[in-house]
């Protein structure tokens, strides 16, 4: 039952207005459009249960806030997604709903789950224009990409690095034991954690005393996100909205520049996608960068991709070019290059700028086993997890589970 003496009144005024012709928060996304939002109030009750303390955050496809549960009187984060031009909900939360379900029902003792976010809760929610599929999550720190920002040059420490790769490699086997391919790994996608809530309590009460700039428009308010700080605790891995239940895929996923090259070239995939995603997001902590351009004229550009793939690993083997009839476009029976687009002069060594010596060397040992074109050849998660670069400074075996050392 909902504890009505948990229910905060925000204030009603003292806030600092957004100029009307001026774009804020979500309004600066490509291809906006308002209706697709639900129009939440801070301080509204949702679901007779979830009351809105403050924003925290948006994207293309949903607003995030900081709420309390008024049952439970905890803190959670509520997504609340957009609903398409058709007016019917994203089917993106329905397969992260699906996921996280299938993922709690699994009665297995393995670490990995820990390392997870899973929704605690889910209910849809009636708009001006449709409904709004709405979920809880535990809530978490910035994702890897605001911390890399954080860092000069975008590049993240290395022994931080290291700890992450330990804790996400853990996450990652129990998801590919269960028969999970997340599909979707990168730094916005790892979350730091949170130990201390007085992070939250701090927010809650900026919000009761210094309202934050909002934008007040006829049929809506759109509100300023708050900045959480940097935080403690392990990271998990976050966003199963992508995510696919079983061994064998087919059809287009993972973000442009992380798209492996089965991807690319219409195969069947399975969980050895993520493999090659983690080895792309090493690189981008470690380097403050992308490895692959991708591009041309701004737009991705297959062809260009797969040039730069063999610039960095070399052409693939036979076997690789039997699988799909696309190998065609850009290599003879051979595996000679026959593209327009000529193989860029450049390797992984000389790429590497944030490392040198015995690191450097097996920072690019690591790189290559998950970097390889047949998904057969990159490592499981499991036999990742004795590889000399990421245990150069252990993190399991020193640290509870609390992440303090």
């Amino acid at each position: 039952m909902t504890d009505q003496s948990l229910i905060r009144t925000f204030p009603v005024d003292g806030y600092g207005f957004v100029a009307q012709q001026d774009k804020f928060e979500e309004e600066r996304l490509p291809n906006y459009h308002a209706e697709r939002f639900y129009p939440v109030q801070i301080g509204g009750v949702y679901n007779d249960r979830y009351q809105v303390l403050a924003k925290l955050g948006f994207g293309t496809s949903s607003t995030v806030w900081l709420c309390r549960d008024l049952r439970k009187n905890i803190y959670l984060a509520l997504k609340i997604c957009t609903i398409s031009n058709s007016n019917k909900t994203e089917n993106h939360a329905d397969i992260e709903i699906e996921i996280s379900n299938y993922l709690k029902s699994i009665e297995a003792d393995h670490p990995g789950r820990d390392f997870l976010r899973l929704t605690v809760d889910d209910f849809r929610l009636q708009g001006p224009h449709g409904m709004h599929q709405c979920l809880l999550f535990s809530p978490l720190g910035l994702t890897f990409t605001k911390l890399r920002s954080k860092f000069p040059g975008g590049s993240i420490l290395k022994e931080l690095v290291q700890h992450t790769l330990q804790v996400i490699l853990v996450g990652l086997d129990f998801l590919h034991q269960t028969g999970v391919v997340h599909t979707d790994l990168s730094p916005n996608n790892i979350l730091l954690g949170l130990t201390d809530h007085s992070v939250l309590a701090d927010i809650e009460k900026l919000e009761l005393e210094q309202p934050s700039y909002r934008k007040v428009l006829p049929d809506r308010v759109i509100h300023m996100s708050h900045t959480l700080p940097i935080t403690s605790g392990l990271p998990a891995i976050c966003d199963f909205e992508c995510g696919r239940i079983g061994e064998k895929h087919s059809g287009d996923v993972m973000p442009g520049r992380y798209r492996a090259p089965e991807v690319i070239l219409g195969m069947e995939w399975d969980s050895k996608i993520d493999i090659w995603a983690l080895g792309l997001m090493l690189w981008d902590f470690l380097e403050g960068r992308t490895l692959f351009d991708a591009a041309k004229d701004g737009l991705l550009h297959d062809e260009r991709h797969i040039a730069e793939m063999v610039s960095f690993i070399g052409p693939p083997p036979k076997a690789f070019l039997e699988r799909s009839e696309n190998c065609r476009k850009y290599w003879d029976m051979e595996g000679n290059w026959i593209a327009e687009t000529p193989v860029p002069d450049q390797s992984l060594e000389n790429r590497v700028k944030s490392l040198s010596g015995d690191d450097r060397e097996l920072f690019l040992r690591l790189l290559r086993k998950t970097l390889r074109w047949l998904p057969e050849d990159r490592p499981a998660a499991q036999e990742l997890f004795q590889d000399e670069f990421i245990y150069q400074d252990r993190l399991v075996g020193r640290t509870d589970a609390s992440g303090n050392a």
